[in-house]
């Protein structure tokens, strides 16, 4: 097993003296390389000595320690000592908290120690606990070398370690009158108590929609209108007609892809002058890009600033830094993009497997349209690529090796995108995944309900659902639905006509920068429930470093699932939030027990975490550390685009 040390900003250069400090802990590593998430230009935040005496003011103790401690050394016991003394007053009843934010304060211990343990330091290959050292002694040099986002974490966590933080009041506990409506509720009985909570819910609720509302929906009868409108001109500007357009072979014919296109699209939609410029770059240097005429159709056709449709472009119009970083490693793509390392879970040409009962089988190896965060963007050439289009033999091939397994009870039909092969390709693969007698449940990965929804006929659902066989086999559709406006009447048709077929319907959501804002997800579960699509998966999205412009922190995703989704009717939130580990596969992101917080880096402020692999408590496996998006620079990021950072402040509080 390989895994990939990482070499982030800031670390001590003796850790970099002794890489085999990290192999005692790592045991299967047997090669490693410097991780290229060191290239990440994470912008940087300077301090002043206002900004570290703001930290400080939350934990006198710990600075005082630091202040007097004469080595790192010292320091390190007595703060080892401060914080049991400080958990024994707390479990101890000593120190007057609510019953939540001493739980937190329990939490926030517990991590403070993580950090301060030369385990793992050694791990993250630098010293945390020697910035805040060098802080407190107000070494000069230090402010060279420490930024904001450092900053504000340990303020955080000293104000969670003392009991100041206020967690206990909720983001929305001061906006929906404090403490006192829950008061009445509690002293009341019968039917005054339940009118007294109906009418708290009542607001809760009223705040949630208000929210939801902020996010434009594809079925909202105003934005169908206005799609309309795109649809009609991109066929005058083609010489279609709507027939054509519901025609999905029409579709696949036009695909934007190349740079003629480009100037078709200058023609037909408002775009910045750095969207064309990197939508060149991509194509001259052989990127993948590719729009369909019907996903250009869900663009506004009004501005080109994105104020209205900042998800819709993101997914296919390139930013710099993704094609600058893609053009740089374009011949060792393979190695430097392949995140979940396929290559190493490949057995068999065309098959991918991480997990005992299932494996995934790539049937095609191109899309109609590109996403700028697809997982495979070290393979995919260009959107329908005709060298994408798996040969049959070489697909028959790979489900004989299925058939030899019959440990694989689920098959997934993935690439690229399955759903380009015609009818007769598609009824020989699953005719032959129906006689091998393992294999349970047959899934079909696609987003073209995203792209092409006219490519689901009724024609294809019953191919489809025809190979149901309750009792011994099923069928079910899993497709990548990013956000609320995607969400259209042509969509729902097509899914109208996969579950008249009995075939069910789940979504994999990738949680990125765009849809993650407060409620945007909310929103789009309730489109994706009007529609029939069952929420599966929440991705945070993997850590490809080219794709920086798209992660978040995983604090928010956590966040989000308690604070938002969690208003959410149970069937609304089926989705499970889940975090990629290279290799190995998804675990868990809402359990404590799955990751550590081990360190900060000083520059930036990131986050590393070490994620326990799924197979934990089942097989001897090590863990894989990850470096974080820094909260502040996220939280820079959403100011920058008109949210409010203080109502995400709770943030800080999820480790």
């Amino acid at each position: 097993m390989v895994f990939e040390i990482r070499n982030v900003e800031g670390m001590n250069r003796n850790y970099m003296r002794r890489p085999l400090l990290v192999r005692y802990y790592l045991e299967d590593i047997h090669e490693a390389r410097v991780d290229i998430l060191a290239e990440v230009p994470w912008r940087y935040y300077p301090i002043t000595r206002e900004d570290v005496e703001r930290m400080w003011v939350e934990a006198p103790a710990i600075y005082k320690i630091l202040k007097e401690a004469p080595d790192l050394e010292t320091a390190r016991k007595k703060l080892y000592a401060y914080l049991s003394s400080w958990e024994f007053k707390i479990r101890e009843g000593e120190i007057d908290l609510h019953p939540i934010d001493h739980w937190l304060a329990i939490q926030a211990i517990n991590v403070f120690r993580n950090i301060l343990s030369k385990r793992n330091e050694k791990i993250a290959t630098f010293s945390t606990l020697e910035y805040l050292y060098r802080l407190a002694k107000d070494d000069p040099s230090v402010y060279d070398e420490v930024g904001m986002g450092f900053i504000e974490e340990f303020r955080h966590l000293f104000k969670a370690i003392h009991g100041t933080a206020k967690f206990s009041m909720g983001w929305l506990g001061e906006r929906l009158g404090g403490e006192e409506p829950i008061l009445k509720f509690l002293r009341s009985r019968g039917r005054q108590a339940a009118l007294l909570r109906s009418e708290y819910l009542d607001r809760m609720g009223r705040f949630v929609l208000n929210y939801v509302k902020r996010y434009r929906s594809g079925l909202d009868p105003k934005v169908i209108e206005e799609r309309k409108k795109n649809r009609q001109k991109i066929l005058d500007y083609l010489g279609g007609t709507l027939d054509d357009w519901y025609d999905y072979h029409w579709q696949f014919r036009n695909i934007f892809k190349t740079m003629k296109h480009v100037e078709m699209l200058k023609e037909l939609v408002p775009l910045t002058q750095e969207d064309i410029e990197n939508i060149k770059l991509a194509i001259e240097n052989r990127i993948p890009f590719g729009i369909t005429p019907y996903y250009l159709s869900l663009f506004d056709f009004t501005r080109a600033d994105r104020k209205n449709d900042p998800v819709v472009r993101s997914q296919v119009i390139p930013p710099r830094w993704y094609v600058e970083t893609m053009i740089k490693h374009r011949k060792d793509r393979r190695y430097v993009f392949d995140f979940m390392r396929e290559g190493d879970t490949s057995p068999h040409d065309l098959i991918t497997r991480r997990y005992p009962l299932v494996v995934i089988i790539k049937v095609s190896d191109t899309c109609p349209q590109i996403c700028v965060y697809c997982q495979r963007n070290w393979e995919i050439e260009s959107a329908m690529f005709p060298e994408g289009i798996i040969l049959p033999w070489r697909i028959d091939k790979a489900i004989e090796w299925i058939a030899e397994h019959d440990t694989i009870i689920d098959v997934l039909l993935t690439g690229g995108e399955p759903m380009i092969l015609g009818e007769k390709r598609l009824e020989r693969i699953l005719d032959k995944l129906a006689q091998i007698d393992h294999v349970k449940n047959i899934r079909i990965g696609s987003r073209i309900v995203v792209t092409v929804p006219m490519r689901i006929t009724d024609e294809t659902a019953e191919l489809l659902g025809s190979y149901i066989e309750p009792g011994k086999r099923n069928i079910a559709f899993v497709t990548h639905v990013e956000e609320v406006e995607e969400v259209t009447p042509e969509m729902a048709e097509a899914v109208k006509k996969l579950r008249k077929q009995g075939i069910y319907v789940y979504n994999q959501q990738v949680f990125r920068f765009w849809t993650s804002r407060r409620f945007h997800y909310v929103a789009t579960r309730i489109a994706l429930k009007q529609i029939g699509i069952d929420p599966y998966y929440n991705f945070y999205p993997k850590g490809k470093f080219e794709q920086k412009d798209y992660l978040v922190p995983i604090a928010r995703i956590m966040q989000e699932r308690k604070e938002e989704a969690r208003l959410l009717p149970g069937i609304f939130r089926t989705d499970e939030p889940v975090f990629n580990v290279p290799a190995l596969g998804k675990n868990h992101i809402r359990a404590w027990q799955d990751r550590e917080l081990i360190a900060i880096t000083p520059k930036y402020g990131n986050r590393i975490y070490l994620w326990h692999p799924w197979e934990k408590g089942v097989a001897p496996i090590s863990p894989w550390p990850y470096v974080d998006v820094p909260i502040y620079d996220y939280l820079k990021r959403l100011e920058e685009i008109g949210d409010d950072p203080k109502e995400y402040e709770t943030i800080w509080y999820y480790y």
